[in-house]
């Protein structure tokens, strides 16, 4: 198993990169997510991957960050979804999307993954979302979004749910928040600001 590639970018496209490590050149596949946040070629580069063998290919996929990676991983476990497809989902929609649509059961955000139609976007909602509920929330965040903001946004779930808030009603309160006002840093402001949401 390959856990991570480290080393120089030396091709970066869209849909794939080569890392150079070591004079070793090792191509990976990636989703869009992780290609907007690549270095520039020649700069160093860390990336998370995923080792896959069947019996005609052997592929190496590559992901910015571990939600991306865990969610491709949990993507895979789906009856009908092999390694492309699970790739188009996370170029498609980000982590903290496809969480979202599947807690909330919204088929047509699903439907805009390419391959993606009713039966398939209602079959993932019913086997994602009990497996999606034990994937921490910080993995979720975002790939570029501030540690700060992120622990913040940890910190004021975890109290929203002390409070006695269902975890889906505060997750959608916290999201409007944090949408609504993008600067905030502080877990305090964002609960408070959630209860105004959530009682208002």
């Amino acid at each position: 198993m390959i856990a991570y590639v480290s080393g120089k970018l030396a091709v970066k496209k869209l849909t794939e990169v080569v890392v150079d490590v070591h004079g070793l050149g090792y191509r990976l596949l990636i989703p869009t997510s992780t290609y907007e946040v690549l270095p520039e070629v020649g700069a160093p580069v860390h990336l998370l991957t995923h080792y896959y063998v069947r019996e005609d290919a052997v592929l190496l996929f590559g992901f910015a960050t571990e939600a991306e990676r865990a969610l491709f991983e949990v993507l895979l476990g789906v009856s009908g979804v092999g390694p492309r497809l699970a790739l188009a989902a996370l170029s498609a929609l980000s982590p903290a999307q496809i969480h979202e649509a599947v807690t909330t059961g919204d088929v047509q955000t699903l439907k805009r993954i390419p391959g993606v139609g009713q039966r398939l976007a209602e079959r993932l909602i019913v086997e994602l979302r009990d497996r999606l509920a034990l994937l921490d929330l910080a993995e979720l965040t975002p790939a570029g979004v501030d540690d700060v903001r992120a622990q913040a946004r940890v910190d004021a779930l975890a109290a929203l749910e002390a409070l006695g808030l269902p975890r889906a009603a505060a997750e959608r309160s916290l999201r409007k928040v944090l949408r609504e006002h993008p600067g905030i840093q502080s877990a305090e402001e964002l609960i408070r600001l959630a209860l105004r949401e959530h009682g208002g």
